[in-house]
């Protein structure tokens, strides 16, 4: 379960994070700065942080809630983040000139931080890691998809949304959900 965990949560992650505001933010910062580096470790420390939280959430609510209850919770989540895929981000415009006081890599793990919040990469999290009772490997996963989304986009700045079809992908990752949803509601994997 422990693989399958990891790979369900790199590869939905990394779907989902295909066009999404924080991949936007990447690219938007890598214009804006040319610093690959920190803007990377920056996306990496808010990342984690963020997801483990989100994982532990989702950890959490599985001893509060009856199994039964969760397994319909889940699936309709599921299911939403599916719908809300395929509705697609807009960059949030990063204010003031330069960088500040924090630097690029203190200004990269605030903005990335806060994108998350309530991002469905973050919800997704959260049903993941209550969907799979694992939280280090959940956090691992989901992170590994962030990276494996955003590094590309930090590497080619502006020039990697000329690569991908957004739209394509985003029915993907609603596909992707969908699919997930279904399974947990039929009770496939409990």
């Amino acid at each position: 379960m422990t693989l399958e965990a990891l790979a369900i949560s790199t590869g939905v992650v990394a779907l989902g994070e295909i066009g999404d505001k924080t991949q936007l933010l990447a690219l938007l910062l890598a214009a804006r700065f040319r610093k690959p580096v920190p803007i990377i470790l920056g996306i990496l420390v808010a990342t984690l942080a963020n997801h483990a939280g989100a994982a532990a959430l989702g950890d959490w609510l599985t001893q509060l809630i009856d199994p039964q209850w969760m397994r319909w919770i889940l699936g309709a989540s599921f299911l939403a983040v599916a719908a809300w895929m395929l509705i697609p981000d807009e960059a949030d415009e990063v204010e003031g000139g330069g960088s500040g006081r924090w630097g690029v890599f203190g200004l990269t793990v605030v903005a990335f931080f806060l994108a998350e919040m309530g991002d469905k990469t973050q919800i997704a999290t959260v049903m993941l890691a209550a969907k799979y009772h694992s939280l280090v490997t959940v956090t691992a996963g989901t992170t590994l998809g962030m990276m494996i989304a955003n590094v590309p986009a930090v590497m080619l700045g502006e020039r990697a949304t000329k690569f991908v079809p957004m739209h394509v992908v985003h029915r993907i990752a609603a596909v992707v959900f969908a699919v997930l949803g279904v399974l947990v509601l039929l009770g496939v994997g409990t």
